[in-house]
Parts: structure tokens; C-alpha cells; sequence
């Protein structure tokens, strides 16, 4: 089925909601003629301009720049707006360079956005592109120093991993900025970032490093702590053994292990809906499935000891060699979608590639080998600080810069307790309580929300294309900072909802960290009003 963004509904609305630029409100022709004579204007250093393009509102996207690793051979996306299209290489050393692409809307709002990346990418993020220049967004997206969504371009070229570490966004950042100033008379007002996951980690790099690229970042499930984070990943063929091991608990057991933490911890917030609001409100007693003597773990409802303490393994904090904080524990709620990333018996395969292209420069390193004397190792290098976890960002706060973090609490990929490890760290670091934090750095836990995506629960909270539920700020993190930047007005709670395809079944609040949502009636649990942060 083709793939046809959800923007109509966000591109209808947004005249009413971000007004373009008066200078900027071209007839079709008039943009047209500008666009396609614009490569003559272009003069960027070290770049190769492969394309100026046209894109009238209504047609498929050509992807021909976007290989099949990345999805090029999918179904194409539909564009809802006009904008003039612009791809170029951009040289960032003797032995590297980035793919990047600037789509320069008719309806610009004076605005520039960044977008991110995601694993180990490699990719454009097209999706995401779509939705910030259908808000009149001068946006930008690059490849991050490479195709595909592997770690082999790592191998034996540093060039290559400082890209992915910091470079190929700033320097997406400074091109499409200049870009933007050429093509538009009156430039551009203010600069956004929007990305999750590896994309949440570069906006909080470009957050610590570049205080200047950015007005406003919304960063969700951040990849930070980004070696340690891998070698999390690595950590967990160790804990589970292959599918013939006594420590592997099956996919049908994980159901059985999922039904009992949602049995023990979902009353924990006042409503039993089948969503735990506060997974630090969770420490499930899981050895309540140990099989009795008249049951065999082969039913799939009850676990062995050995699989018990692989549960527990899974669900407690790793610590070093030397017992340093090395990671905390995947948060009890996101098993049924972890089992397939990290509990199934198979390396997880952006772990691997760390460990073989960068860690140890050998292709054949064996995943089943890893232990914390690696993780040792692997985070003593920290190539470029590529970790982002830098807990000192006043020169973004004294640059009037704001930062909206969010993290799913079902996040099955990143634990959604990094972010709060790491909101923590940084209060710590510049000796900030919460409501001085507040000024310009907030983070929203997002109750029923997976990794970077809608799950269980309210959890469309306008962060990308697939999540788009409204215009307004309370229920669009990205019209929120907009909010906050230009009218000083800060988001107090995001607002999700749960979507049954493009309808909304019902919203939730969700808090602004460190308080947690309640439930104390007297509606139904699917209304808003019945809940409160405390």
C-alpha cells in the first residue's frame, strides 16, 4: 500500500496555526521559476549540487537519490505542499562526505528545522522532512556520513564515525542554513531540531556542543550513553543464552511474564487500563511464575529458576567490572516488543556492528564472546564523545535555547530510565532544581508510547507524521517548542492521544518529569480530566 503521510491534516491547519512569511507567500509560478533557477545561485563550499527541483503539492516524491537499503524501493511519499527540492553531497573530509537534501517550501513560516537519524543510519528521514516543511519549515535532513543502517562504513574510517558522531548534522546545519538565507530574502527567524532515538542523541549533541545551531530541540528516546548503550545491547545474548540454552525464556513465556507485571504494577497509578503510567513504580516479583511441581515450563505459563533469574538479570542495572554505573535496566511493560530486539536468542545486530567495525576493528569478533571487560574497554574509547552525556549545557541555557525531551515508558529499544539518568545528571551537574531546570529544559515521559512510536497507550504526540493528532501545542510537541521559543509560553504537560488509525479514541496528560500521573476519577480512565500529576 502506498505510503501517504498523515499531513493532509496537519498541512490544512497550519496557516491558522504558524502564518508564512508574508515575503514568502509566492504565487506557483513565481516560486516555481525561482526554484528551478536557483542552482546557479547556490555557493557552498565543498559542495557537489546534484539537483534543484520543483515539487508541486499533490505528486509522489521521487526518491532516486535514496537507495534501496534505505527504503528507496518503497512506496512512494505523497507530497501535500509545493516546495522546491534541493540534494547535494557535501565533502567533510579527504575520506568522507554527507548526503543531504533541503526542502524549501512556498508556504514558508520563517523558520529552519534540522531533522535527525535513526540506529546506526545511514538514511534520510524523509517521513520526517515531509511533516516539518508541510508547517512552512525550511527543513534539512542528511544521511549522517553514510547509506544504509549498518555499521560497516565504520570499519578502519574515523572520518566516517565522527560523522555519525556530531558532523554530519552540524555540518547539514550550517549548509541548509545558508540555503535558507539565499533562497528566502528575509532568511530565517529561528532554528528547530526535531529527531528521536540516534536522532534524540544528536539533537542533545548539538544541544552540548553547538549551543548556537538551535533555538529549540525536541529530542525524544535519546541514544545517549550511546557506547555504554551498546554494549547494553550486546549484554543481553549473555543473559539469554541462544533458543537451546536453560537461561532462554520463549516468546510465549515473555507473554506470560508481560501478563504478570501488567497484573502487579498497572494498579500502581489508581487505574487498572493495561498502561503503567511509572515504571519506577514497578519492581515486579517475577518469581510468582515459578513453576510447581505438577508444571512443566514447556506450557509456556511458568518459568524455570534459571529463566527467572534471566528476567530478573534483564530487569536490574548493569554495572562494571569496577561496579561504575554502566546502564540501567529496560523498564518492565515493553517485553512483548523486546523479546524480538534484544531477548530472542540472536546478537542484537547495531551492538555487533559497534563492537566489530569500531570497538575492535575485526570483522569476525564473535558477539557470543562479549563481557564487561569489553564494555570497559568500548567506553574508554568514546570516539568523539559520540556518548553524549555531557551534564553541563549552560552555554545553551545562557543562549536562551529550550529543550523538549520526551522518552516512551514502553520503549523497547532504549530504556526510557536512561533519560531520566541523564535529566538527573544534568540537575546534578549545574546544581539546578527542577523548577530551575524548567526554564529551559523539560522532559516528558510518555506513558503507553514504544520506541519512537504509538503503542498501547495515549501516545501520539505529534512528533512525527504517524503521530500527528492536532495543532495545538498541548497536543504537538513540535508546535509546543515553537511556542515556548517565539512566546515564551512552556509546555506544562504533552498531551497524547490513542489513535485507532487516524481517529482519537481518547487523551491523556502526560507529565512534566520528575512528577507522575495519578488517577483519582471520578470519570472513566480514558478521560483526561480524571488524572493528575503528583
Amino acid at each position: 500500500m502506498r505510503l501517504l503521510l498523515t499531513l493532509f491534516a496537519a498541512t490544512a491547519a497550519a496557516a491558522a496555526v504558524i502564518e508564512p512569511s508574508p515575503s514568502s507567500d509566492h504565487n506557483g509560478s513565481s516560486f516555481q521559476a525561482e526554484c528551478e533557477s536557483f542552482k546557479a545561485k547556490i555557493k557552498v563550499p565543498n559542495a557537489n549540487v546534484h539537483s534543484v527541483t520543483y515539487v508541486p503539492a499533490g505528486v509522489n516524491i521521487s526518491m532516486a537519490d535514496n537507495p534501496s537499503i534505505c527504503g528507496g524501493d518503497e512506496d512512494p511519499i505523497t507530497s501535500t505542499f509545493a516546495f522546491c527540492r534541493i540534494a547535494l553531497n557535501v565533502t567533510t573530509s579527504s575520506k568522507s562526505q554527507i548526503f543531504m537534501e533541503a526542502w524549501l517550501p512556498s508556504n514558508y513560516s520563517g523558520r529552519f528545522l534540522s531533522t535527525g537519524n535513526g540506529g546506526l543510519g545511514g538514511c534520510v528521514k524523509y517521513e520526517d522532512m515531509a511533516y516539518a516543511a508541510g508547517y512552512g519549515f525550511a527543513t534539512v535532513g542528511t544521511n549522517n556520513g553514510h547509506f544504509g543502517n549498518t555499521g560497516v562504513h565504520f570499519y578502519q574510517n574515523p572520518e566516517v564515525i565522527e560523522d555519525f558522531a556530531y558532523r554530519a548534522l552540524h555540518t547539514g546545519v550550517v549548509v541548509g542554513k545558508e540555503l535558507t538565507q539565499s533562497f528566502y530574502p528575509q532568511g530565517y527567524n529561528k532554528s528547530y531540531y526535531l529527531g528521536c532515538s540516534t536522532g534524540g542523541r544528536q539533537g542533545w549533541k548539538s544541544v552540548q556542543t553547538f549551543p548556537d545551531d538551535f533555538d529549540g530541540v525536541v529530542a525524544g528516546a535519546p541514544a545517549f550513553n550511546f557506547v555504554n548503550l551498546t554494549s547494553w545491547g550486546a549484554r543481553f545474548l549473555t543473559l539469554t543464552g541462544d533458543s537451546s540454552a536453560e537461561t532462554f525464556v520463549t516468546e510465549t513465556q515473555w507473554t506470560a511474564v508481560h501478563n504478570e507485571i501488567i497484573r502487579q504494577c498497572d494498579p500502581l497509578d489508581g487505574a487498572v487500563d493495561g498502561i503503567i503510567e511509572d515504571p519506577d513504580l514497578c519492581q515486579p516479583i517475577i518469581e510468582t511464575l515459578l513453576c510447581n511441581a505438577t508444571q512443566s515450563s514447556t506450557s509456556g505459563t511458568c518459568l524455570t529458576g534459571a529463566q527467572v533469574q534471566t528476567v530478573n538479570a534483564i530487569f536490574s542495572t548493569t554495572y562494571g567490572v569496577d561496579g561504575s554505573f554502566v546502564y540501567p535496566r529496560m523498564q518492565p511493560g515493553s517485553e512483548l516488543v523486546a523479546y524480538h530486539s534484544y531477548y530472542s536468542g540472536t546478537p542484537f545486530s547495531y551492538a555487533t556492528d559497534w563492537y566489530r567495525y569500531v570497538v575492535y576493528n575485526n570483522t569476525n569478533w564473535d558477539p557470543a564472546t562479549w563481557t564487561l571487560k569489553d564494555a570497559a574497554i568500548a567506553s574508554a574509547q568514546d570516539p568523539y564523545q559520540i556518548s553524549t552525556w555531557n551534564g553541563d549545557i549552560s552555554p545553551f541555557q545562557k543562549k536562551g535555547g529550550k529543550v523538549l525531551h520526551y522518552h516512551g515508558m514502553e520503549d523497547a529499544i532504549i530504556s526510557s530510565d536512561s533519560s531520566k539518568a541523564y535529566y538527573k545528571h544534568v540537575a546534578d551537574t549545574m546544581n539546578l532544581s527542577p523548577s530551575e531546570l524548567d526554564n529551559f529544559y523539560r522532559f516528558f515521559p510518555i506513558s503507553g508510547m514504544a520506541h519512537c512510536a504509538n503503542a498501547d497507550g495515549p501516545s501520539a504526540i505529534g512528533e512525527a507524521s504517524g503521530t500527528f493528532s492536532g495543532n495545538s501545542p498541548e497536543d504537538n510537541v513540535l508546535l509546543a517548542m515553537v511556542q515556548w521559543v517565539e512566546e515564551g509560553v512552556a509546555p506544562d504537560f504533552v498531551r497524547g492521544a490513542k489513535l485507532n488509525g487516524s481517529t482519537v479514541e481518547y487523551r491523556r496528560k502526560h507529565c512534566k518529569y520528575p512528577k507522575r500521573n495519578r488517577y483519582v476519577g471520578p470519570g472513566p480512565s480514558t478521560d483526561e480530566n480524571a488524572w493528575e500529576c503528583v
